[in-house]
């Protein structure tokens, strides 16, 4: 072998498991694997998951925080304003940079896949060219999916159609749109039409931006989904974000979530930054923000957790740390049970590698040798410490490495140290 992993815990609850990795590809998975590795791993009863995966990103804005001004008020519709500032100072050159340096924070944080949304409402489309790039240049250690973004609105924005469709032949992935953003709701539902139509006759796959707004009656998922059922889209589309749902009355989403199941529309929440924007014009009480994550589970549909921002005009803070995203949504959805723990866990690696049709993922033979040890034992306390990434290996090479995470003490009569777990 020309790897193996040895005494690992599997997110599935196995333990004592040794992994086998050649060329490239996971060839055993099992107790007490004979075969020896040119490179063993002692992972000491630690675990090992499939890597983590970002459904929901925007790459041409990250690490832009400050220019061409800080956000003073920290709100989206400043952040919004910003970036129509910043798009026409933008420059490739700098915008390559600044998303290759947070691919490296990426693979540093066992996240190996990032869908990434990109602003199409540029006649340049120079944030286009950089990420194609960007992917061109990542992919031997890390899947960047590109998603073709009209921000400024499909119908709004003169031209955005047109634009859209020229990403698309260039190389980008998937479409996208903002149907909450047109001037009209009817204008909103006819763009969820119109690029629906366009992903069928392409054989592309769809994530729009959908009802981010605390708006109850911003119901375009509704149209999401039925366009889905209507054009044989299932299990190829996701609505991002659907916040207007946390402030819908119950009864109408007692019958939307049927609608969303039968057309197979996974849901893509992102807590950080859902919970930071929404509600901004609530007193008390303020509202959460969110989306219906524990609902939209209940009734068997997919949901996963995007970080969405990483220190850009809309959000200050971030480190594209997963476990991060995830610990956030556990808290916001009050997910706390033991089984609502794990499926936040799966919400940033299973769940989200399933709605981007990442192919041989998982711990198992024939997959992909994209694996990541944590400093937990188990995917619970992997989220309740924000584990330490001890080895992250992509296609069975380790690609980045840190240390347990344990300090030192001073203390009379105490240990020497400590690493915030408690054996079970």
């Amino acid at each position: 072998m020309d790897l193996v992993i040895r005494n690992a815990s599997l997110p599935d609850g196995r333990r004592g498991i040794d992994i086998g990795v050649l060329d490239g590809r996971i060839a055993a998975v099992e107790p007490a694997l004979s075969a020896q590795g040119i490179r063993e791993i002692d992972a000491g009863g630690d675990l090992v998951t499939p890597p983590f995966v970002d459904a929901h990103f925007h790459m041409d804005s990250t690490l832009s925080y400050g220019l061409p001004r800080v956000n003073e008020s920290g709100t989206l519709l400043e952040g919004i304003a910003l970036w129509g500032e910043l798009k026409p100072q933008l420059e490739q050159e700098a915008l390559l940079e600044r998303a290759l340096h947070y691919c490296d924070w990426a693979v540093a944080r066992g996240l190996l896949a990032i869908r990434t949304h990109v602003d199409i409402c540029d006649d340049r489309l120079l944030a286009v060219e950089a990420l194609l790039e960007v992917k061109r240049t990542v992919a031997p250690y890390l899947d960047l999916q590109l998603v073709a973004f009209p921000q400024d609105g499909l119908l709004r924005s003169p031209g955005a159609f047109d634009k859209l469709k020229r990403a698309i032949a260039m190389g980008v992935d998937v479409v996208g749109g903002i149907p909450h953003f047109e001037r009209t709701m009817a204008q909103g539902a006819e763009s969820v039409r119109l690029l629906c139509e366009f992903a069928a006759d392409k054989g592309l796959r769809v994530d729009m931006h959908c009802d981010e707004t605390d708006d109850p009656l911003s119901r375009h998922i509704e149209t999401l989904a039925y366009e889905t059922w209507r054009l044989g889209l299932q299990g190829r589309v996701a609505g991002s974000h659907l916040t207007s749902m946390h402030s819908m009355d119950n009864y109408y989403v007692s019958k939307l979530l049927p609608l969303m199941k039968e057309s197979g529309v996974a849901a893509i929440a992102n807590p950080l930054i859902n919970i930071t924007l929404q509600g901004r014009h609530d007193t008390y009480p303020k509202r959460r923000g969110m989306t219906r994550v524990p609902e939209l589970l209940a009734a068997g549909i997919d949901v996963a957790f995007g970080h969405d921002c990483v220190m850009d005009p809309w959000y200050g803070l971030g480190s594209g740390d997963m476990l991060e995203v995830a610990h956030m949504g556990l808290h916001v959805a009050q997910m706390t049970g033991q089984e609502a723990m794990r499926q936040c866990f799966l919400a940033v690696t299973e769940t989200p590698a399933r709605i981007l049709g990442l192919e041989d993922y998982g711990i198992a033979p024939g997959c992909n040798a994209d694996f990541v040890l944590l400093d937990a034992r188990d995917p619970v306390e992997a989220i309740r410490l924000r584990a330490a990434r001890r080895a992250v290996v992509r296609r069975g090479a380790v690609v980045a490495e840190a240390p347990r995470a344990a300090a030192r003490l001073n203390l009379p009569g105490r240990p020497g140290a400590v690493d915030f777990r408690i054996e079970r």
